[in-house]
């Protein structure tokens, strides 16, 4: 092994242990990881930022803007609102949510889907009150499924068919995926339908993280002892008679940024304390009245329990958000944008005191409250979805026709060869945003910069790795395992391990480290490399045995209130069925 693999192997060692174990951003991890690569000389300086430039790059950017342009439109949102009826049984509610979320993703960005289709899940649960639980989890399932129908419907697609252009010369069409992809994806679906869902533990099922969080019969509230306020001086026991006739709940007391030991009834309070309330929005303002307190940072912005153009929006903070890692003191949400967070749900766990420090992870459910109008600017500022319906004031038949009818006519020009699929989608984009479907700020904001961070990250040091050998030895290793066994058992051990691979890390990662190794196996056999780099199409996208493995996994974590452990009592059954259904089909299809 010479000194250039050993280097690239043990930066990869420590890339997948960095990204397994998720403390830092995948993006920071991998450019971190270009970086080094480059100082220590084993990407070459002049492809530092060749993965930038890549075709797959500009083709996975291109969609996620699509994606958003079609949602724009309102088509997607009126779809799934003319399929969905509350009083389906569970079965039957699940395979018509299940097969619309697996068409969507088809055709954009399975991420996207499932943020249009949340909500409208949501609301049908609500509806027929029964926990989301049973129902969250198929519909992430389903919209993962369904990317593998077509080149763009999920980046390992995009990033397989790019190495197939380099080894070959020419790229997987639109459709090639189609067959596998449609195969794995009805038979999935009808699993997820008929018998997935039964295994999700019933501990879940009558749970309603949502609903819970927006139960605001009391909430937390933190107001502060004006100078001139009547408790100074006081004890907080004195404070019983008013707070029981406002109906107030005083939980206690925070001096110099610390909570004191538990309700504080003999602490003398003093100008600046904070005191802990719990109790309606009427309770609370009537409470500060009474003794003349504050609202948390009234002094520097309108109280928000102010007025009566407030509104409550639960929001689920998806992997990448501006809150993530963050709490609202260190965003400050109150001050600046007038935005209270009154509660957070971390998988059927409701935090409400001292919410505000509380650092928010991928997968929380928030509560916000603050101006109605402002609401869903603050949540696409925060880099939240919504987990209600937004209503059909957006669609707008005229646009949703014409937006369905460019992309369309894109795909069949790319289709037929008559342009490239990059100049095909960026011609999309360009009338999208010509025609206002899309407003040019929502151009930029639509692309998923992380994604686009770690692909151009990746992308030179997967070509180092194959350049110094590293895949070689790799490929060498995958077959030596496989002796004496059929180049099928050699398939199967590749879609395997690809699959592993991605419960574990992002699937454009796996992608990028996967295809290359698939070409090099297959040169080894002297069999045809399509089977191999269609497994691993298949299998990076399979990431159903945890909620780190794939975006939408991680966005129903706090909506749903999973655990980690309950995604693969439903993932591995179909993880296994998928490799038992993709693998006789990509045989018949594609030929070793």
């Amino acid at each position: 092994m010479t000194t250039d693999q050993l280097i690239l192997f043990a930066l990869l060692f420590v890339l997948f242990a960095l990204l397994i174990w998720g403390r830092w951003r995948y993006d920071l991890v991998a450019f971190l990881a270009l970086v080094i690569a480059l100082i220590l000389g084993v990407v070459p300086a002049e492809q530092a930022f060749s993965g930038f430039g890549h075709p797959a790059t500009a083709v996975i950017a291109l969609v996620l803007v699509i994606s958003r342009g079609l949602s724009n439109s309102g088509v997607v949102g009126l779809i799934a609102r003319r399929v969905s009826d509350a009083s389906q049984s569970v079965s039957r509610h699940i395979a018509t949510m299940a097969g619309v979320a697996a068409a969507l993703s088809a055709i954009m960005n399975n991420v996207a889907a499932l943020a249009l289709l949340m909500p409208v899940d949501l609301e049908s649960a609500r509806k027929f009150k029964r926990s989301p639980a049973l129902t969250l989890m198929p519909l992430s399932f389903a919209t993962i499924l369904g990317g593998m129908v077509t080149l763009i419907g999920t980046p390992p697609n995009i990033i397989v068919a790019s190495f197939r252009e380099q080894a070959l010369g020419t790229p997987f069409r639109m459709f090639d995926f189609a067959p596998v992809g449609v195969v794995c994806a009805v038979v999935g679906v009808a699993f997820i339908a008929l018998a997935g869902w039964r295994l999700i533990p019933a501990a879940r099922r009558d749970q309603d993280s949502p609903t819970d969080l927006r139960d605001l019969a009391d909430f937390i509230a933190e107001v502060t002892v004006a100078e001139d306020s009547q408790a100074i001086g006081k004890k907080m026991r004195e404070l019983d008679e008013v707070a029981d006739e406002a109906e107030v709940a005083v939980l206690g007391l925070v001096r110099g940024g610390q909570r004191l030991p538990g309700l504080a009834r003999r602490t003398e309070i003093k100008k600046g304390d904070v005191l802990v309330l719990e109790a309606s929005p009427a309770g609370i303002d009537k409470m500060v009245g009474a003794l003349g307190l504050e609202y948390a940072g009234q002094d520097r912005n309108r109280s928000v329990l102010d007025g009566e153009d407030l509104g409550l929006m639960e929001v689920v903070v998806p992997q990448g958000a501006r809150i993530e890692r963050r709490s609202a003191d260190g965003l400050q949400l109150l001050y600046r944008h007038g935005v209270n967070l009154l509660g957070v749900s971390r998988q059927g766990t409701r935090f409400r005191e001292r919410v505000r420090r509380l650092e928010i992870q991928a997968g929380d459910i928030l509560l916000l409250l603050a101006p109605a109008e402002r609401l869903p600017e603050i949540a696409t500022w925060l880099g939240c979805l919504p987990l209600a319906e937004r209503g059909l004031q957006v669609v707008q038949w005229h646009r949703a026709g014409l937006a369905v009818g460019i992309f369309a006519l894109a795909v069949a020009i790319a289709s037929f060869g008559l342009l490239q699929l990059a100049v095909a989608l960026a011609a999309v984009v360009a009338l999208y945003a010509l025609l206002n479907i899309l407003p040019l700020r929502q151009v930029y904001e639509s692309v998923e910069w992380p994604v686009i961070v770690l692909l151009g990250s990746l992308i030179p040091i997967g070509q180092a790795l194959e350049t110094s050998g590293g895949t070689d030895l790799i490929a060498d290793g995958l077959v030596a395992v496989s002796a004496g066994f059929s180049t099928v058992v050699v398939l199967i051990v590749l879609m395997v391990v690809t699959m592993t691979l991605s419960d574990v890390l992002n699937n454009t990662a796996t992608a990028v480290i996967a295809a290359p190794v698939a070409l090099q196996v297959a040169d080894r056999l002297g069999a045809s490399p399509d089977p191999f780099l269609m497994a691993v199409a298949v299998a990076a996208s399979c990431a159903f045995l945890t909620p780190i493995g794939h975006k939408n996994n991680t966005l129903i974590l706090g909506p749903g209130g999973y655990r980690f452990g309950d995604y693969w009592r439903m993932g591995l059954p179909l993880e296994i069925l998928i490799v038992l259904v993709a693998i006789p089909t990509i045989l018949v299809v594609w030929p070793l």
